[in-house]
């Protein structure tokens, strides 16, 4: 019996720690990503997250939902149109991991996985797509926070839906204490508590304010003999009585509360045993209740305890005058607010050189290669080149980021208006190590640092100078080529580049004259050695604002004069001539339009000609639109060689010297005239020309008016609706040819 007894113990004993180790000893399950749903409409821009994944449906595509950009898209993009075009996912849908980052000036369109991405100058906010794979440990929001314009239809799989949690904001911890315990006396509380008086409700107490008033009392108290007998006072009684130190008392318990308000005013007898002296010039009866204000220099003064006394201004230690000599007083009596600091004036705004106008970022070398001693001499050179520059608002504004292993931005274009504060913060400059990883700097620079969100004016050249210690530890020849065609002029500075025993160390051979504008020598300056840094300061001053040579602001987007000389005749139709106009348009908007930038003019012809409008009618991208809506369609022959020779009388005889002309020519059929001798003599003018045939167009006709080599700028579809077709090809033959120029 005793024995079937203790074997029923044992094994319920054994049974029961089995069962406790269980939890214990099983495997913690990974929490499970749970990716919310969204349609094919949703916008990067309308969920307020930085990083999230989400679930794209099938069918997007077919949405035609708009996207802006290649790579790097726009905010105001699809989510799921722009993850199809960049190869994330394919029309029948799939997961998406969206990361947000800084606006850019310019997004390229392009035609991608069926997806027509269009271009836009400038957007505020960008974002990037990749694959819905969240890396080990890495957990998404399982709902999707939306901007309340918007409603939110976020969809969840395996769960229901759940409402966005809500946005906190987690305030500062304070240790300071409430105004009647503090250690500091509140800054417009008239009396001690308990018969406080104030005129507003004393602010929030925060950690800043205190220090604040720690240093009005501290300062108060040393700035006046008599302030300072009584500190010493308090001192010794806190001491003798309660063990705590000078700084203890003074500021919190013993000095405010040592005289409390009194109703009537009158003169108030020291404490026994409390050694107050008073200098020979002291007040006798209401000097006694004052707190006196800091020196005017300093912090400001402190309410008045007394309302009965007057308080005035004490002159600083040392002072030569008598303490009644006649001085700034303010009003008796209660509930007076304490004085606010005196406002700093503000330091003028800098207007800067003129005539040396550009938006000029220094990439500096923070990697461990350069050395304590060397990254300070380069922190002098770029003072000296602030200095040198003269910063402000209507000359050059002037940026550093520094690049290590990754580039970071120590000053935006924005940050400072004038050479001064530019010299402040670089002194403050603190090295980040790394590599010299200089490729992902330029990568940087391109796509993140010159927007509006930084400071980048539009109006001015964007110059980048890099300087670097011996050579770069990355590829730097396909992030300058990105940069130099979005506008970058890129000088660099090597300091202690590498000799001839050096160079096979070298990731990228000739990395100078693959990365800056030009190899012309200008926009490369090779230093000896660090200590002689300082004396490319001028050279390089001088080369940076000189405006005129900064060839590489001018982009294949911005430095053009366009004609469109358009068929106008009978076979083409109304209907078909919108379409043509439709093209006309989606070429055009692609281009940077204004005065400066690209001019666009246009001809319609039939047997005669007719000047639609010409370069430099129409400076503004939304008139110019509107006026090409606003061509009427004329009907007749076909004179295509007539319309050129019109074309380059009354527009391209009138083009910028600096400009590249290019010539459009669209037709639907064989030309009444001849157009070789036509096209070979606007060819000879340096004009640029392109032939797009329509449906019955002459083949032969349009290799003939097309610049060689013929397949690059002669094209020809069956129907008119195929026109948009060629928008992409056309804008990248363009800028193909434009970056393909000698950069010598």
């Amino acid at each position: 019996m005793n024995g079937t007894s203790l074997t029923t113990i044992c094994l319920a004993l054994l049974l029961s720690c089995a069962c406790g180790a269980k939890p214990n000893g099983s495997k913690n399950k990974k929490p499970k990503q749970v990716v919310p749903a969204i349609e094919c409409d949703v916008r990067a821009g309308k969920i307020n997250l930085p990083e999230f994944i989400v679930k794209c449906p099938a069918h997007c595509k077919e949405t035609k939902q708009q996207v802006y950009g290649t790579g790097v898209f726009a905010s105001i993009s699809s989510i799921c149109n722009a993850a199809i075009h960049s190869g994330i996912i394919t029309n029948m849908g799939g997961k998406v991991i969206v990361r947000k980052m800084a606006g850019q000036n310019i997004y390229k369109g392009s035609n991608s996985n069926g997806v027509r991405s269009l271009s836009l100058p400038k957007w505020r906010e960008s974002f990037v797509v990749s694959v819905g794979k969240p890396k080990k440990g890495v957990i998404y929001p399982s709902t999707l926070d939306y901007v309340p314009s918007r409603p939110t239809y976020v969809k969840t799989t395996g769960q229901k839906e759940a409402k966005p949690p809500a946005a906190t904001t987690v305030l500062p911890m304070t240790t300071t204490p409430e105004p009647t315990t503090t250690t500091t006396p509140e800054p417009t509380t008239t009396t001690p508590a308990p018969t406080t008086t104030t005129t507003t409700p004393p602010p929030p107490p925060t950690t800043t304010k205190a220090r604040a008033a720690v240093h009005k009392v501290r300062d108060a108290g040393n700035s006046h003999p008599y302030l300072a007998s009584v500190a010493a006072a308090s001192s010794r009684k806190a001491q003798s009585g309660q063990g705590k130190g000078f700084s203890q008392v003074f500021r919190g318990v013993a000095y405010p509360n040592r005289y409390p308000q009194r109703a009537s005013a009158g003169l108030r007898r020291p404490e026994a045993g409390s050694a107050i002296r008073r200098p020979p010039s002291s007040p006798v009866g209401p000097a006694l209740n004052r707190v006196q204000p800091a020196p005017p220099e300093r912090t400001p003064t402190m309410s008045q305890s007394n309302p009965a006394s007057p308080r005035r201004d004490w002159a600083p230690p040392n002072f030569p005058r008598p303490d009644w000599f006649p001085g700034a007083r303010q009003p008796a009596g209660f509930n007076v607010r304490e004085q606010e600091p005196v406002p700093r004036a503000p330091e003028p705004v800098s207007q800067g050189d003129p005539n040396c106008k550009v938006d000029l970022a220094f990439l500096m070398d923070g990697s461990w290669s350069i050395g304590k001693r060397r990254f300070k001499i380069q922190k002098d050179f770029l003072s000296d080149v602030a200095q040198a520059i003269n910063v402000g608002v209507a000359g050059p504004m002037m940026g550093i980021i520094q690049y290590g292993d990754d580039p970071v931005t120590e000053l935006s274009l924005k940050s400072y208006s004038n050479s001064r504060e530019v010299k402040l913060a670089v002194d403050k400059i603190v090295q980040k190590g790394g590599l010299s990883n200089v490729g992902k700097a330029l990568t940087y620079i391109n796509r993140q640092y010159f927007s509006d969100a930084n400071g980048n004016r539009g109006g001015a050249p964007n110059v980048a100078v890099v300087l670097v210690d011996g050579w770069p530890t990355d590829k730097v020849e396909e992030a300058s080529r990105l940069a130099r065609e979005s506008g970058i002029n890129i000088f660099f500075v090597t300091i202690e580049g590498p000799d001839e025993s050096e160079k096979a160390n070298l990731v990228e051979t000739n990395f100078v004259d693959k990365a800056v504008c030009r190899t012309n020598g200008f926009y490369s300056l090779p230093v000896n050695s660090w200590f002689a840094l300082r004396k490319a300061v001028q050279p390089l001053v001088k080369r940076v604002c000189d405006t005129d040579r900064l060839l590489c602001s001018k982009t294949c987007l911005n430095a053009n004069d366009i004609a469109f000389v358009i068929d106008g005749s009978s076979s083409v139709g109304t209907g078909n001539f919108r379409t043509v106009l439709q093209f006309v348009a989606n070429v055009t908007q692609e281009f940077e339009i204004s005065d400066t930038d690209t001019r666009v003019g246009a001809v319609q012809y039939t047997y005669e000609q007719r000047l639609e409008f010409g370069f430099g009618q129409y400076n503004n991208k939304g008139e110019l639109l509107n006026a090409i809506k606003r061509i009427n369609y004329w009907s007749g022959g076909t004179s295509t060689g007539a319309a050129i020779t019109f074309a380059a009388d009354q527009l391209f005889s009138k083009s910028k010297p600096n400009k590249r002309k290019i010539m459009i020519v669209i037709t639907d059929g064989r030309s009444y005239d001849d157009v070789r001798v036509p096209a070979l003599a606007v060819q000879s003018q340096g004009v640029i020309a392109y032939s797009i045939g329509i449906a019955w167009a002459a083949q032969d006709e349009l290799e003939y008016i097309a610049t060689d080599p013929d397949k690059e700028h002669s094209f020809f579809v069956d129907e008119f609706d195929n026109l948009y077709k060629f928008v992409p090809k056309i804008i990248q033959n363009i800028c193909q040819e434009f970056n393909s120029q000698p950069r010598n």
